[in-house]
């Protein structure tokens, strides 16, 4: 694990001037972060601040401590689906908890250099979940955006579906309005300006025009009569063995999270900057900026891909810049929290619905049915149970069916055939049989990884092909890997051999299955001799053996 990318960068020439473009980068990213942090706060069932303390906090650990020049950390849509259930399910304080220990998680896994191994988690996993989640994201704004008069809408999407069907005589022509007027300002605006976020913008037109023109339609202060625009405070939750037990599978779930889309966000951005990342410091600080935006009353936090990418585009190219964004965020949160809530929520409701779109992926998620049909049943499990019962058995779910897959797949490329009649023998070499390779001898060939999803198919093989037979040569020329399981049927095999009085050969072994081979005694139980470096080899040996036993036969002899 490296330093942190901020002590190596300042080490380097870091002039004037790209201190000056990484503080405009900053005060942008920064604008750009306090409607996106209010929106998401509320999204997961908190109150708006929570969400800005997330931006300020772990915003600012992110950039001091990560393994990314330009990563920019805060709470992202990723959570909101999750971080909603747990306050529904055992209540804020149990979010705390649960924040904290995803970030120990994060740090042992960083500790452990799993950062490197986060990225094989199977892209239509990720593909399945985001699109569930942005899916779930969207369908809670309906609400708000229509100004429907809902009791709680519970967390399932099916139920709150059908919340809104019964309520949809209440519309507000109000709320309608003032969210379409919303989602147009978000979507037209960059064709204007690309600097100033669309998001803000639209806060900023439809705030005092609700006020002013009197605009009946619900606002934060409605749903949350106090803001605090005070700095955070420490708060140390209280935590008993049994909460950390029911918690941890959740906690699991957020740091898996936080690795995906940080890791994602810092590759993604050093594409644009023509950089490296260094995944398991990342992971380090992604899990110290959770303990303590939990220890300070924020939500979990991760690296925000779109705010990253705004930062490259507007000129950030160090950790300062990071920074930069999230002192942005303090000093706005001390200066206009009290005016927050006066935010209509239909403008809300209108930001989150394109967040939910950005997150969607539908394209991609498009573009993955014409893959295996495997991955299409992954990202459509995945997907379905996102957003039909719960992120965290969506995933566990996911990971698992891809693993059986792919087990399967390696399984079904893992082929072992006999290929006595395929061998071109040598002219120079003396054979005990004038036609050809002695019917006595049986040769075998492994082709693909031998575990224990192909050891099986090895044993009915042999067992299917053997013949009268003197001599049982295995190549494993095209057997890169063998684990346990692969070296028992291989045991089996020798066994077998041994009880018949039939000579084993082996030619070609590679590298790993040669050490595991080793490393198990099996090597000097056949015989070193008796690994051959080339079917040539074997046979001269395989011919000797098969003429010694014609001449003077064994008790034993040949077997079937």
């Amino acid at each position: 694990m490296q330093k942190p990318k901020l002590f190596t960068v300042l080490k380097n020439d870091y002039s004037k001037e790209q201190l000056f473009n990484d503080i405009t980068a900053g005060i942008i990213v920064g604008i750009i972060a306090i409607p996106l942090s209010i929106a998401l706060a509320i999204a997961s069932g908190v109150s708006p601040e929570k969400g800005l303390y997330t931006a300020i906090i772990a915003g600012f650990l992110i950039s001091l401590l990560g393994g990314s020049r330009v990563q920019i950390g805060g709470p992202t849509g990723a959570f909101v689906v999750i971080v909603y259930r747990i306050i529904e399910k055992h209540g804020y304080p149990a979010l705390i908890t649960t924040t904290i220990m995803a970030g120990f998680i994060l740090i042992f896994m960083g500790l452990i250099k799993i950062g490197s191994i986060i990225k094989y988690i199977p892209y239509p996993i990720t593909t399945g979940f985001t699109s569930g989640i942005a899916l779930v994201i969207f369908s809670q704004q309906i609400g708000d955006f229509f100004g429907l008069k809902t009791q709680k809408l519970p967390s399932q999407f099916f139920p709150r579906i059908g919340q809104y069907i019964k309520f949809m005589n209440t519309i507000s022509i109000s709320s309608l309005v003032v969210g379409a007027i919303s989602l147009l300002i978000i979507i037209g605006w960059p064709y204007i300006n690309k600097k100033i976020p669309g998001s803000l913008v639209a806060i900023l037109f439809t705030t005092p025009a609700v006020r002013l023109l009197g605009i009946q339609v619900d606002t934060i202060g409605n749903r949350y009569s106090e803001l605090n625009a005070a700095l955070p405070t420490l708060q140390i939750p209280y935590i008993s063995v049994d909460m950390i037990i029911m918690l941890f599978p959740t906690a699991l779930t957020i740091a898996i999270l936080a690795g995906i889309e940080s890791l994602l966000s810092a590759v993604v951005s050093d594409g644009m900057i023509g950089d490296k990342h260094d995944s398991n410091t990342e992971l380090v600080a992604q899990g110290v900026a959770n303990i303590f935006s939990g220890l300070f009353g924020g939500i979990p936090a991760t690296g925000a891909i779109a705010r990253t990418a705004a930062n490259v585009r507007n000129g950030g190219r160090t950790p300062v810049a990071g920074m930069v964004h999230s002192l942005v965020v303090l000093a706005i949160m001390i200066v206009l929290m009290p005016y927050a809530k006066l935010i209509p929520m239909p403008t809300l409701a209108a930001i989150l619905m394109i967040v939910a779109y950005n997150m969607s992926e539908w394209r991609t998620f498009k573009s993955l049915f014409k893959v295996p049909k495997t991955d299409i049943a992954i990202l459509l499990t995945t997907f379905i149970l996102t957003v039909a019962i719960d992120l965290v058995v969506a995933i566990e779910f996911g990971v698992i069916m891809a693993a059986f897959l792919f087990m399967k797949r390696m399984a079904d490329i893992t082929k072992i055939e006999s290929i006595k009649d395929d061998i071109e023998v040598n002219p120079g070499i003396t054979l005990s049989n004038p036609e050809g390779i002695d019917p006595a001898i049986q040769i075998f060939q492994v082709y693909g990884p031998f575990f224990f999803g192909a050891a099986d198919k090895f044993t009915n093989t042999i067992r299917d092909n053997i013949s009268k037979t003197y001599v049982m040569i295995i190549r494993m020329k095209h057997a890169p890997f063998m684990d346990v399981t692969g070296y028992h049927a291989l045991f089996k095999t020798y066994s077998f051999c041994r009880k018949h009085k039939i000579l084993l050969l082996f030619t070609q072994v590679q590298k790993q299955p040669y050490e595991l081979l080793d490393k198990h005694g099996f090597i000097e139980l056949i015989g070193r001799d008796n690994f051959c470096d080339n079917i040539e080899q074997a046979l001269v040996r395989a011919n000797a053996y098969v003429g010694l036993n014609r001449e003077f036969p064994l008790k034993k002899g040949p077997t079937s």
